[in-house]
């Protein structure tokens, strides 16, 4: 049994853990009354209330909190739903929910998830990789907010989440990206146009399967549309963008155009294109040219991204034309943009000129 009292936010919390008079485990969190200034006090007011817990236990009239496990459906509907969470990406909240949260915590009442509970968590996703223990925990400490919010908790415990480190980005350097552009022209004009369209125009792989020939213009793409696993949406971040057309791939799209349907990409048995399709085309695209087989599409997007940087595009025009939501995305391909420090650095050598012929004047003097 232990009273415990800590600082969070600039209110002082009362962590209490006993056992009521049936032997239960009982643990509440609760911001300190108003008017308790000190941890003493607050001491003292903990232990006062684990003395009428142990003696008569929790009030019949408070509703217990949900388990995690109850918690999570309507987690799902009124938060990640509710926000406008795409297919995808409520799939992945659905997927960390079954795998892990709900195996290790669903039993526990939503209050009483402490520290114990997230290292329990943390060495269940022990072998896993960086970036699933980190959406992992992240997911946790959300619902828990969440819970807060909702008042179905008194306060959310603080989870410390692990940093994700940038994993090196694969991308075809010039020489190679005309080979593989070679190796798509012989493949045929269709896989040409979708490796064109990852390359020099930057379609993630959905947007690919989603282009429609009405989005694309005389002179650029609106791209506007995104496919997963057969549902049709909005482009990630649901954010409109318009990308201006190579000259080869205007020329390539102008061959591929049909009246199929309304996307653009088709294969020659006249089957509407998937992810697998392409994977398929770009397989057989590095085959034809030589290179070591890739099923990577995102690597095309890659390409783009940083081919632009090492053309010395500013970083702000590479996060419009990519679609990213966040700077930070586009500046892990900055440090392409070979030679823009050294030109920085010689700059402050050059001689300054004079704003003014009265300051040039003075300078002479």
């Amino acid at each position: 049994m232990t009273v415990r009292i800590v600082e969070e936010r600039g209110r002082l919390v009362v962590d209490i853990r006993t056992r009521g008079p049936d032997g239960a485990h009982i643990r509440e969190r609760r911001n300190a009354p108003d008017g308790i200034k000190s941890p003493s006090a607050a001491k003292r007011w903990g232990e006062a209330r684990q003395a009428h817990l142990v003696h008569d236990g929790p009030e019949i009239d408070e509703e217990p909190a949900p388990t995690l496990a109850d918690f999570a459906p309507r987690w799902m509907k009124e938060y990640a739903k509710a926000n406008g969470n795409k297919p995808s990406t409520l799939a992945a909240k659905g997927t960390i929910l079954k795998l892990h949260l709900v195996p290790v915590l669903g039993r526990l009442r939503l209050d009483q998830i402490g520290e114990v509970d997230v290292q329990r968590l943390k060495l269940h996703l022990a072998g896993m990789s960086e970036k699933t223990r980190a959406c992992v925990l992240s997911q946790l400490a959300t619902m828990l907010r969440t819970a807060e919010r909702w008042e179905e908790i008194i306060k959310a415990p603080h989870i410390a989440l692990p940093r994700i480190p940038v994993a090196p980005m694969e991308f075809y350097d010039f020489p190679e990206w005309e080979r593989l552009i070679a190796g798509a022209a012989h493949a045929g004009p269709m896989v040409l146009a979708a490796m064109l369209l990852g390359g020099e125009a930057g379609l993630r792989r959905g947007e690919l399967v989603a282009l429609e020939q009405a989005d694309v213009g005389p002179a650029a793409i609106n791209v506007q549309h995104n496919e997963w696993e057969g549902i049709a949406g909005t482009t990630k971040g649901g954010k409109f963008r318009r990308v201006p057309m190579t000259d080869r791939l205007r020329e390539t799209i102008s061959v591929v155009r049909h009246l199929r349907g309304k996307r653009l990409l088709w294969q020659a048995n006249g089957r509407r294109v998937g992810i697998a399709t392409l994977q398929s085309w770009m397989e057989t695209a590095c085959r034809r040219a030589g290179l070591p087989e890739s099923r990577n599409l995102h690597k095309l997007r890659h390409t783009f991204c940083s081919h632009l940087a090492m053309n010395g595009v500013p970083a702000k025009v590479i996060q419009e034309l990519a679609g990213h939501a966040d700077l930070k995305t586009t500046m892990r391909y900055m440090h392409l943009a070979r030679g823009s420090a050294e030109a920085a650095i010689a700059s402050l050598g050059r001689p300054r000129r004079a704003e003014s012929g009265e300051q040039a004047g003075s300078k002479s003097q």
